[in-house]
C-alpha cells in the first residue's frame, strides 16, 4: 500500500525549499552589484534587483508558510533537491529575458537549465552584444551549479546535519570529503574559489598577450574559467573558443576542463598531499584508458575523411573536441555545422562515447561517471572467472577509489540501475529529435549532449527549433544533472499524494 504525505513532509519540503530559494535570490546581487560598480550597466544591473526581489520574497513566504523545526529526511530532501533545481531554472530567466536577448520565456528557462547543470547548450540571441552584466550571470550558473545548489544551502542557510546530509546526498553526490557535510560543502567551495582565483589570473595574462584589453581580457577570463572548470562550456562570444585563435589559449582551457572533470575527493586528496591516489584510483585509470580508445576512434575518423591535412591542426581540432566531450565541457574550436558536414560517422561516434561516458563521480562533470564505468568493468570481469573457475572458489574483486573496496552485487546493481537511467534519457530524445524529422546520428548526439551535462552542439539546438524539443532537452539536462534519483523520489512523491492512502 503507498502511504499518502502527511502534512508534516509537505511542510518539511516547502521550508526547505524556501530556504533555497532565498540562497538564489541572494546570488543575484552578485550580478547586481558588477553591473553597476564594474560595467557601468544600471539598466542591466536593475532586472537583477527586481529578479533578486522576487525570489527572496517567494523563498521567506515558503518559509514562513511552512516554518519547521524537523530534521529533513532522504525522500522528502530528494523532492526538494529536484525542485530546487526547477526553482532555480524559472528564477533565474527572469532577469535574462528581461535582456531581450531570448525569444521566449521558454528560451531563457532553457538557458539558465543549461548553466546550472553545466551543460552549456545555448539559444541566446546576438550573444556578442549581451551586456556585460547578463553574460556574467550566465557563467555565474555553472559556477553555482557544479558546486551544486544544495551546497549553498548547506554551506550557509540550512542547520542540522542530518538535513544537510540528505540534501547533500539528493543532489547526486555520496563522498564527504571530511566526517561533517557542511565542512564538506564549505570545502567544495573553498577550493572552487582558489582555483577561480588562479584560473582567471592565468587565463587573463594569456588573453593580454593575445591582444586583449586588460579589463577585457579578465572579464573573458573569469566567464572562461568558470563555464570551463564547471565543465558547461559557455562562452562570452558566439563563436566560442574559436575567437581566440590562440594554441596557449586552447592548452590553458583543456587543462582546466580536465581537473574540473575529477573527483571533488581526488582534488582534496591532492590538496592534502596524497599524490599518489592520482595514479591509484580506478576513477582516473579508467579516464586515461576510455580517453585514449576515444581519441583513437576519432582521429581514425579523422584520418579517414582527410578532414586536416596538417597534423598540428588535426591535433588541435580532434584532440579539444575529445576533451570538451570527454569532460561533459562543451566548449568548441570549430562550427557546430563541421560536425555533420567535415567529420564523418565514425569520428561523430568517437564523441558521442567520451559524451555518454563522461567525466568522474562527485565532480562538475555529467554522463554516467567513470566510477560506474570502472565497476561495470570490474563486475564483468569477476563474472567471467566464476564461470571458468570451480564452483567452490572464492571470487573476490578489488578496486581503489581513495580506499580500497570490494565489489559486492548491491553496489553493481546500484550502479546499473543509474546506468540503464542514463541510456533511457539518451534514447528518450533521440526518439523525441527523430520523430521531429532530425537524422538518426544528429538527434543521438544532441540528445547525449543534453542528457549527458555536455554542450557540444552539431546545429540542433536553436531557438527555432520545436518548443517539444527544448523541454526534453531541459527535463534531460535535470534528470542528467540529479544522476535520476532526485528526480523519481519527485515522480513517486507525486504519485504516492495523489494514489496513497
Amino acid at each position: 500500500m503507498i502511504l499518502k504525505p502527511q502534512a508534516n513532509d509537505i511542510k518539511n519540503i516547502g521550508y526547505y525549499l524556501g530556504r533555497i530559494i532565498i540562497g538564489i535570490g541572494l546570488t543575484m546581487f552578485l550580478p547586481f552589484i558588477a553591473g553597476l560598480v564594474l560595467f557601468s550597466e544600471p539598466n542591466p544591473a536593475l532586472d537583477f534587483l527586481i529578479s533578486a526581489n522576487i525570489a527572496i520574497f517567494i523563498g521567506l513566504a515558503l518559509s514562513w508558510l511552512c516554518k519547521t523545526d524537523k530534521e529533513l529526511h532522504t525522500g522528502p530532501a530528494m523532492v526538494v533537491i529536484a525542485l530546487s533545481w526547477l526553482a532555480a531554472m524559472a528564477l533565474s530567466a527572469i532577469p535574462l529575458f528581461l535582456s531581450g536577448h531570448y525569444k521566449s520565456f521558454l528560451d531563457a528557462c532553457f538557458e539558465t537549465m543549461s548553466g546550472f547543470t553545466t551543460t552549456g547548450l545555448t539559444l541566446v540571441q546576438d550573444l556578442d552584444h549581451l551586456a556585460r552584466t547578463h553574460n556574467l550571470w550566465r557563467h555565474l550558473g555553472p559556477f553555482i551549479g557544479g558546486q551544486g545548489i544544495a551546497i549553498i544551502a548547506i554551506s550557509f542557510l540550512v542547520g542540522g546535519t542530518n538535513g544537510s546530509l540528505n540534501l547533500y546526498l539528493g543532489e547526486g553526490r555520496d563522498e564527504k570529503l571530511v566526517p561533517n557535510v557542511i565542512h564538506t560543502a564549505r570545502f567544495i567551495w573553498a577550493i572552487s574559489i582558489a582555483y577561480l582565483i588562479l584560473g582567471t589570473i592565468v587565463l587573463g595574462l594569456v588573453g593580454m598577450s593575445i591582444g586583449l584589453k586588460p579589463h577585457s581580457a579578465f572579464f573573458h577570463a573569469v566567464c572562461i574559467f568558470m563555464a570551463g572548470f564547471d565543465t558547461a562550456g559557455f562562452a562570452p562570444q558566439s563563436i566560442n573558443i574559436l575567437y581566440y585563435h590562440s594554441l596557449m589559449f586552447e592548452i590553458v582551457t583543456i587543462f582546466f576542463m580536465v581537473i574540473g572533470s575529477f573527483n571533488f575527493n581526488l582534488h582534496y586528496q591532492i590538496w592534502t598531499g596524497n599524490f599518489k591516489e592520482i595514479w591509484k584510483n580506478i576513477e582516473m585509470r579508467t579516464l586515461l584508458f576510455i580517453t585514449m580508445i576515444v581519441t583513437l576512434i576519432t582521429m581514425a575518423g579523422l584520418r579517414q575523411w582527410g578532414v586536416y591535412s596538417d597534423g598540428m591542426i588535426l591535433f588541435r581540432k580532434g584532440f579539444f573536441q575529445i576533451i570538451s566531450g570527454q569532460t561533459t565541457t562543451g566548449y568548441m574550436t570549430i562550427y557546430a555545422q563541421q560536425f555533420l558536414k567535415e567529420w564523418g560517422d565514425l569520428a561523430l561516434t568517437g564523441i558521442i562515447i567520451a559524451m555518454v561516458l563522461g567525466g568522474c563521480a562527485c565532480s562538475t562533470a555529467g554522463g554516467i561517471k567513470m566510477l560506474r564505468v570502472g565497476i561495470i568493468y570490474k563486475a564483468f570481469r569477476q563474472d567471467i572467472k566464476k564461470m571458468m573457475l570451480s564452483p567452490s572458489a572464492v571470487i573476490v574483486q578489488r578496486f581503489h577509489h581513495i580506499r580500497t573496496m570490494f565489489i559486492d552485487d548491491k553496489q553493481v546493481r546500484a550502479v546499473l540501475i543509474v546506468t540503464l537511467g542514463y541510456f533511457f534519457l539518451y534514447g528518450l530524445g533521440t526518439l523525441v529529435g527523430v520523430g521531429l524529422g532530425y537524422p538518426f546520428l544528429n538527434a543521438l548526439f544532441e540528445s547525449t549532449s543534453a542528457a549527458g551535462n555536455v554542450g557540444l552542439s552539431c546545429g540542433i539546438t536553436d531557438a527555432s527549433m520545436p518548443a517539444i524539443l527544448k523541454m526534453t532537452y531541459i527535463i534531460e539536462m535535470w534528470a542528467g544533472r540529479l544522476e535520476l534519483m532526485s528526480v523519481f523520489a519527485l515522480i513517486g512523491f507525486f504519485v504516492a499524494f495523489v494514489k496513497g492512502r
